[in-house]
Order: C-alpha cells, then sequence, then structure tokens
C-alpha cells in the first residue's frame, strides 16, 4: 500500500499547499540541491492546527481543480502547481544536459535517472478529489487499474529529454508488482517513450523480493520501509553499470537513503508517506 499515512498527516502536508516542499539538499520548486536551505516541515506547536475545511479550499486552488463535463477533476496548466513543477523540471533538464556532457565520452558509469511513478508521473488528483483527500485500498486499486490518470504537466516530456541526451531512465514504484501491467499501460497512453520493462520499471514485490533487498526483505517477511525500498532499489540499479544523476520524487521518503547525485522533489500537498 503506497499512501499508509494520509488522514494523519494531511494537516502537516497542506499546510504547505501554497508551495513545494523543502528538504536538504532537494531540489523543490523554492530551493535547488546546491543551495538547499534548512526549512522542515514540521507541524506548528501550541497553536491550534489549520481548519481541514480551508485546507481543501487551499489545495483546489493550488492545483487549479476543475471538473470536466465527463465528471473528471483535473488540475490546471496554469495553475500555481503546475508553475511549481515547472521550477523543479526547469532545473533538473539543465543538470541533465550538464551530466550528461560530462559524462560523455568518459568511459564510467552510464548517466541514468530514477523517477517514482504516483504523482511524479502520473497525477492522481481526481481520485484525491473525489475521496475528498482521504484514501481507501479498494478504491485506490480500482482507480489505478483504470490505468487512465494524466501525467504529471512536463514529466513525459522531461523523460524524452533525457533519453534525448543519453540518459538512462528507470521508474521505481510503491506500487506493487500486480499493478505492473496497468501502470504501464498508463504510462504508454500519456507519451512515457523510456523503457518499461522488468529491468527499466521496479515494483514492490513482496512475495518474491529481490535479493539485493534481502536486509529487510524475505518470502515471509517483508519488513522494508520506504526509503529503504527505495534507497535499496538505486543501490542495485547502480550497481549494474549506472550513475544515478537524478532522482525524482514527490515524497521525502522516495529520496532519501542515498544513491543518487541530485534529488528532486515535486510538489505534493495531498498525501504523506514516510
Amino acid at each position: 500500500m503506497r499512501k499508509s499515512f494520509r488522514a494523519a498527516s494531511i494537516a502537516t502536508a497542506c499546510a504547505l499547499a501554497g508551495g513545494a516542499l523543502w528538504g536538504a539538499g532537494i531540489a523543490t520548486a523554492d530551493t535547488d540541491s546546491d543551495t538547499a536551505n534548512s526549512r522542515t516541515t514540521e507541524a506548528r506547536s501550541g497553536n491550534e492546527p489549520h481548519n481541514i475545511g480551508q485546507l481543501v479550499g487551499e489545495i483546489d486552488a493550488y492545483y487549479g481543480i476543475t471538473q470536466g463535463d465527463d465528471g473528471v477533476y483535473r488540475a490546471s496548466a496554469d495553475s500555481d502547481y503546475a508553475e511549481d513543477v515547472a521550477d523543479v523540471l526547469a532545473r533538473a533538464k539543465r543538470d541533465i544536459k550538464r551530466q550528461a556532457a560530462t559524462h560523455s565520452g568518459s568511459g564510467g558509469d552510464r548517466p541514468a535517472i530514477v523517477l517514482d511513478i504516483d504523482d511524479t508521473v502520473l497525477l492522481s488528483i481526481d481520485y484525491e478529489k473525489r475521496t475528498n483527500y482521504t484514501y481507501d485500498n479498494d478504491t485506490w486499486n480500482e482507480y489505478v487499474e483504470r490505468a487512465d490518470r494524466p501525467a504529471v504537466f512536463g514529466v513525459p516530456q522531461l523523460i524524452e529529454y533525457a533519453e534525448d541526451h543519453g540518459v538512462q531512465v528507470f521508474f521505481l514504484t510503491g506500487l506493487g508488482e500486480d499493478k505492473r501491467e496497468a501502470a504501464v499501460e498508463n504510462l504508454t497512453k500519456v507519451g512515457v517513450t523510456a523503457e518499461l520493462d522488468a529491468g527499466h520499471a521496479f515494483f514492490k514485490n513482496k512475495a518474491n523480493p529481490p535479493s539485493y533487498l534481502s536486509d529487510c526483505a524475505t518470502a515471509e517477511h517483508w519488513n522494508c520501509t520506504t526509503v529503504q525500498y527505495k534507497a535499496g532499489t538505486r543501490k542495485h540499479i547502480e550497481s549494474t553499470g549506472y550513475d544515478i544523476i537524478g532522482s525524482f520524487g514527490d515524497q521525502h521518503s522516495d529520496l532519501k537513503g542515498g544513491y543518487a547525485d541530485k534529488l528532486y522533489k515535486l510538489p505534493n500537498p495531498t498525501y504523506f508517506v514516510e
């Protein structure tokens, strides 16, 4: 399950609905990995929490949510959310171009980027709005299986840009292995051109975990945290001859744990995953 901390964390996450989150060494809409400041997302102490009704309104406004004649809720391309995403991706493109040139002809490890899927490549705002920013495992699984989520603004183009510069693209998601077919179908629908086979798209396989996660997962017991799972997989990718020059995610837990030169945090005030 991907969103295990939604209900408990909405107040903390939504307090930053007007912009991206901060984290040391992580590029967001407000800071890059070279100049990241020390601001944190700690809850206010000794104050009444933000009114949840107002929070929902702020999130709706941040995404510029509209509902079409088909009943689907969509984010607006001219929203603050879209602008924040564009800022992160513009910075990433500059870094990719520079790093690709550095690696060219060096004879060393091949450059690569790693992207989370949920709300990093595929936007789930229709589900969030329909559930009033809450989570139910059954309805979430049904939503993913429909394979009709739109792309996060500009991310398929970023992927194509990376490929055009000789950078290998990998996907690393908290979605279970049973969601591979639907996710791959959805990624293809939104124009992702990168390789999507099992060697390039990593899904959480609790029933048969890979040997490189043996420190925290066996066929009998899956004990990996999100950070252990994702960092361990990035370590595995690098062991196969790649230098991960950029890691992209909408959660800090997507990015922690090392094995990436630069980190890119996309905004997501709708839920929090440790």
